[in-house]
């Protein structure tokens, strides 16, 4: 088999293995009694990253240069560098409910990929002269990994929304080791509790503590799931926090490779101001979550319009408007 053939064989088999993954992780959250669905899922987890990762090694054989230079070499260096977020965060965590978010995201950009771009667009083609530079590697993958590792990080900060909707939640500890949220469940639930009743003097009474119904009645988590929260809030802040040094440097390399290539450190281009807002989003909710105290869903409510910026820089400016960064199919 040619190296042609090889790719075409491994995008078809990311894909299918991704959504068997997808699959595997939503049944072992429906049905977590079935242990061995976990295991299953972090194998087909595994089994993509390789599948990607030769891919890539292949494309790269093909090529003569590192395969970062169109829409459909990004896509699935994208979805690799998720599935190997996932595979951190997992470990993590511990548990099935993180593929339950991120396989979906990484069979989708495969699916995408593989299935939906023209056959034109899928082949390898001579780089622009542009982009004959040793900082095609440095700048370009260590953006794309940011971009995979602040997805993860904001899609647990979407799950952690979606398992506290609707609910009184205040969490409290470090979140970087000390004060593990998963260390005071106890406390928590008490707070949750003395919160759930107001406790107002009834004059007629002689100051008498009557219970009052607040004004709006929330359900208390349990403390599994309430467990489940903090570790979700803890690990979105974790995995953020690695992408966004990432993020940084990232930025600092394409500046420096600009002015080689352009004259310019900054442009103002639509993928550099883009890049910057991204910045700025994920600062912030560093900011908050360091500085100001922050924990739970005002800084998860961040994290997750974050992960809507990350997807503009990363193909909404390419598909919106030209600019220095329109290379290769977008890229």
């Amino acid at each position: 088999m040619d190296l042609i053939g090889l790719q075409h064989t491994l995008d078809n088999s990311a894909f299918a293995v991704l959504l068997v993954t997808m699959l595997l992780y939503w049944a072992g959250a429906a049905f977590p009694q079935i242990p061995y669905l976990k295991s299953l899922g972090t194998a087909g987890m595994v089994s993509a990253n390789l599948a990607i990762a030769c891919l890539l090694g292949a494309r790269w054989l093909e090529a003569g240069y590192f395969p970062l230079s169109n829409l459909y070499e990004s896509l699935f260096f994208l979805a690799w560098g998720i599935t190997a977020m996932h595979l951190l965060a997992e470990n993590m965590m511990r548990s099935p409910l993180v593929g339950v978010f991120t396989a979906p995201l990484a069979m989708g950009i495969t699916a995408f990929a593989a299935l939906t771009l023209p056959p034109e667009m899928q082949q390898a083609e001579p780089l622009v002269p542009a982009l004959k530079s040793n900082w095609l590697m440095m700048h370009v993958s260590i953006m794309m990994i940011s971009y995979a590792t602040l997805m993860v990080g904001a899609m647990l900060a979407i799950a952690f929304l979606i398992w506290t909707k609707g609910e009184a939640i205040t969490l409290h500890g470090s979140s970087y080791g000390g004060g593990s949220d998963r260390d005071n469940v106890g406390d928590r639930l008490r707070e949750l509790s003395a919160q759930s009743l107001n406790l107002e003097p009834t004059p007629s009474q002689g100051g008498t503590a009557t219970a009052t119904l607040p004004a709006v009645t929330t359900t208390t988590l349990s403390p599994q799931r309430l467990n489940i929260a903090a570790t979700l809030d803890n690990l979105s802040y974790r995995i953020i926090g690695l992408g966004f040094p990432l993020l940084t440097i990232g930025i600092i390399a394409g500046a420096v490779w600009a002015n080689e290539a352009w004259g310019s450190y900054w442009s103002w281009d639509p993928k550099e101001t883009w890049a910057l807002i991204t910045w700025l989003v994920f600062a912030a909710y560093l900011h908050a979550r360091i500085t100001k105290g922050w924990q739970g869903r005002k800084p998860a409510i961040l994290a997750a319009s974050g992960f809507v910026v990350v997807w503009i820089c990363y193909l909404g400016v390419n598909l919106l408007g030209k600019g220095l960064h329109s290379y290769g199919w977008f890229f």
